[in-house]
């Protein structure tokens, strides 16, 4: 109790809370040897915990953030026997039967029926042991008088409201003769929040309740067997439809170590793909989804101005002008000058025809995609807009000049606003703090995004101040701030098998590195020079130039890592200080022994894990996907006999795209699988790609609806596999079993003979068949006399046109003996 309870109040370590806003509510609570209290009142004893056999643990922990209050409470069972097991899959019901009574409009005593009828229909033996309400609301005060969850209360619950929904059975029996098992007690309490639609929120779901996760087992492996001698209940398994004996799951018991790897993971899945869909459930219904890219408003056509008074057009001839200081175009119409902003034009383009040139002009206009919050039409609802207007002129020099003249002005002004509607979005920075003495620095060092401009790039040092980075080279305007608190992700990647060493930011919000806004910025050394060899001779792996060489190239890499390396701890103890403590800030190291090959974007690239990402951080753009931020993932075109598959990984933010990485070798698909499994993100698998926008559609457009039809199982592709594959073998009827398979390259090869092979195969094979049956060649002779009588002077060009195709498709089987009767030799002459 003492320990658990020095963790709430000192919670800097563990998560990113300041400890001033965090309190007990009252000591925790762990009851077990048979002495159990489920009133709010109950107090831990000082008698040591008891987790032998048939043994159970209660634990209640309640806290504050922010004076507001949460609770939760969770049983533990040690080799639980049946009654103890059902008794707790029963109340895991009837809590979960409670917590989805909570809708606004239900009274409060809906949520207590809800429970009771659950345990009335599934085990009437445990009524007279079960709790007489279901909780309490909880806020401010951890007891909120007057919102008891029991079968009286009829007030209406309404949005807002928040409930300790607290379950449970007291003093139960066992067949046991130890007293500290005979009798125990069993308790589940979680905070549930009241929504406008849709199931209530738990914030407290992550800890855990399934039984699984709470049952352990400490017997030994006689012991194990024993019990799994007598226990040999029939269940139907989820994975074939067999009959099967059924597998007790545990985190710890000794009997899943006989599992194979295969079942384990496919547990551990069953359980994340129910953990996930009520989590989705939850988050669709509270309307969680992300807000999209959030990209800042386009300027509309009432906003557009070239001049503010007829005054201030210049006075010229009738001539088509380009005015670079008010950004308009100036058009001769029935003998006036009109000025057209340059953001009305879409596009000019010239011709010659004739001696005339004909400049053409085309208007962005309502209807033409002008930009997403134009509307035009509702500000000026009588206007008439100009699609398109055409002038001939007799000067092509001018025609041709004005044309490019407003080529680069469009440029100019689409690049500046461009850059202000990014600038616009960015969230605003705090002033970097020059630390005092000398800062913690690399030097020499490239950045990526470049700056841009012309001109030779240069190498600059990145410093680190009291609270950000600083990299700044030769140039007075080429530097980039980048604070701590902007930091989502920083990674350290030396360089094994790369050509350089790296240390990578991931950034909450963009910042511009010169004219591109990012959320990546990275700084890197490259650890091999380029050398290029003089001579077009090979060197000998001998040659003591060339191990000298591959020496200074060891050093030198090895030099680079370990500035970086140095680099890292002392960030590392600078972020653990009290200032930074809170933002939980460290590098992350990718595993290159997870990595695998694939095509994130248009080239392959190796993608490896982190403890809390998946990277790929040398080819560019760079690929950082925060675990936390995925929802499931889809392994697609998986199956026997393929190279490759790919992986479809979708967000929590479903108005987000689904991140496509193709052609990742099916040699890594067993390794991909463990790692997903092992990080408890669930995944998928399917036979073909998906096309992930309109199903991430539908789900927005009814969301209730895709919790009815079970969430994201339509993609557990299990059972409908097994149906179809039944089914194709039944439509396949009997083949033969000493039918030879054909290779790809065989049927390439016979699609290429039927490209140029027709009628005359049969030709071939009749002269094979000859061949076979050993005439000789005076017969093939007089075969060939016959057939040119019959056939007359036709054959010898059908004759030659089908040896001219033998030649060209290089099918020549054997020689022609009619080439012999016209002087043509059978053979090349052996020379010796």
């Amino acid at each position: 109790m003492e320990q658990t309870e020095n963790v709430i109040t000192n919670p800097g370590k563990y998560v990113k809370l300041k400890a001033e806003d965090v309190d007990i509510c009252y000591p925790p609570v762990f009851q077990s040897g048979g002495v159990f209290d489920l009133k709010p009142s109950a107090v831990s004893n000082e008698e040591p915990l008891y987790y032998d056999t048939l043994g159970v643990i209660l634990c209640a922990i309640g806290a504050r953030f922010r004076s507001y209050c949460s609770n939760v409470a969770r049983s533990i069972m040690i080799d639980a026997d049946k009654t103890q097991e059902k008794a707790y899959k029963i109340l895991l019901k009837a809590h979960e039967a409670a917590i989805a009574a909570l809708r606004p409009g239900n009274a409060m005593s809906v949520a207590y029926k809800a429970a009771y009828a659950v345990v009335e229909s599934g085990g009437p033996e445990f009524l007279p042991y079960f709790t007489k309400n279901a909780g309490t609301g909880i806020g401010i005060e951890f007891r909120e008088s007057g919102l008891t969850l029991n079968a009286k209360n009829e007030r209406v619950i309404r949005p807002g409201m928040a409930f300790n929904v607290s379950l449970g059975f007291h003093n139960l029996t066992t067949e046991s003769s130890n007293p500290k098992s005979k009798t125990f007690s069993l308790l589940l309490a979680d905070t549930a929040i009241v929504v406008e639609k849709g199931p209530p929120e738990v914030p407290t779901l992550k800890c855990s309740k399934t039984y699984t996760d709470i049952a352990y087992s400490f017997k030994d492996d006689e012991e194990d067997e024993e019990v799994k001698v007598e226990a040999k209940p029939k269940v139907k398994s989820e994975s074939n439809g067999s009959n099967e004996p059924a597998v007790r799951m545990a985190t710890l018991r000794s009997d899943n170590q006989e599992m194979t790897k295969e079942e384990q993971r496919r547990q551990h899945q069953a359980e994340l793909a129910r953990q996930k869909n009520e989590e989705t459930a939850r988050r669709l219904a509270s309307g969680g989804l992300g807000s999209g890219d959030g990209q800042g408003p386009n300027k509309t056509t009432g906003d557009i101005i070239a001049y503010r008074n007829v005054d201030d057009i210049p006075a010229r001839e009738l001539k088509i002008h380009v005015d670079q200081k008010n950004e308009a175009v100036l058009l001769p119409v029935y003998g006036l000058l009109v000025p057209f902003h340059i953001a009305t034009v879409k596009s000019v383009s010239s011709q010659q025809d004739g001696g005339h040139s004909y400049i053409r002009i085309i208007f962005n206009v309502p209807g033409a995609g002008f930009g997403p919050n134009d509307v035009p039409t509702q500000k000026f609802p009588r206007s008439i807009y100009v699609k398109e207007v055409s002038f001939r002129s007799n000067d092509t020099r001018h025609s041709y000049q004005v044309v490019q003249l407003i080529k680069t002005l469009r440029r100019q002004v689409a690049q500046r606003e461009s850059e202000r509607a990014e600038r616009a979005t960015l969230v605003t920075q705090e002033r970097l703090q020059i630390g005092k003495g000398r800062p913690i620095r690399l030097s020499d060092l490239w950045i990526r995004p470049a700056f841009g401009g012309r001109g030779r790039k240069m190498s600059g040092t990145l410093e680190a101040h009291t609270n950000g980075f600083r990299y700044s080279t030769m140039r007075q305007e080429e530097k980039v701030d980048i604070m701590y608190r902007n930091i989502k992700h920083a990674f350290f990647q030396p360089a094994e098998k790369e050509m350089i060493t790296l240390v990578h930011f991931h950034l909450h919000n963009y910042i511009m590195v010169g004219t591109k806004k990012t959320k990546d910025v990275q700084f890197y050394v490259e650890v091999m020079e380029v050398v290029q060899t003089l001579g077009g001779s090979r060197r000998s792996m001998m040659d003591p130039d060339e191990i000298e060489e591959e020496q200074q190239e060891r050093d030198r890499r090895n030099k680079i890592n370990k500035e970086f390396e140095a680099f890292v701890k002392r960030m590392a103890e600078l972020w653990d200080q009290p200032p930074w403590r809170e933002l939980d800030l460290e590098f992350d190291i990718p595993f290159r022994e997870l990595g695998f090959h694939g095509v994130p974007n248009k080239s392959s690239a190796f993608i490896v894990p982190t403890v809390n990402c998946l990277v790929e951080l040398i080819e560019t753009p760079f690929l950082v996907v925060s675990l936390n931020d995925i929802e499931i993932v889809n392994l697609e075109r998986v199956g026997l006999g393929q190279k490759a598959f790919d992986m479809a990984i979708v967000f929590k933010d479903f108005k987000r795209e689904v991140l496509r990485i193709d052609a990742i070798p099916s040699t890594s698909l067993d390794g991909i699988k463990e790692w997903l499994n092992s990080m408890n993100i669930k995944y998928y698998e399917s036979r073909m790609n998906l096309n992930w926008r309109p199903i991430l559609k539908t789900i927005l457009e009814d969301p209730d609806k895709f919790i009815e039809d079970g969430g994201w199982e339509f993609l557990n592709m299990e059972a409908s596999d097994s149906e179809s594959d039944k089914s194709e073998e039944s439509d396949e009827g009997y083949e033969p079993s000493d039918v030879e398979v054909v290779s790809e390259s065989e049927d390439d090869d016979s699609d290429d003979e039927s490209v140029v092979e027709s009628d005359d195969d049969e030709a071939e094979e009749e002269e094979d068949s000859e061949e076979e049956e050993g005439l000789t060649w005076d017969q093939l002779e007089e075969a060939a006399k016959r057939d040119d009588k019959m056939k007359g002077d036709e054959e010898d060009s059908e004759d030659e046109r089908h040896r001219n195709r033998k030649k060209a498709a290089g099918k020549g089987r054997m020689p022609d003996p009619r080439d012999a009767k016209r002087g043509q030799p059978n053979k090349r002459p052996k020379v010796r």
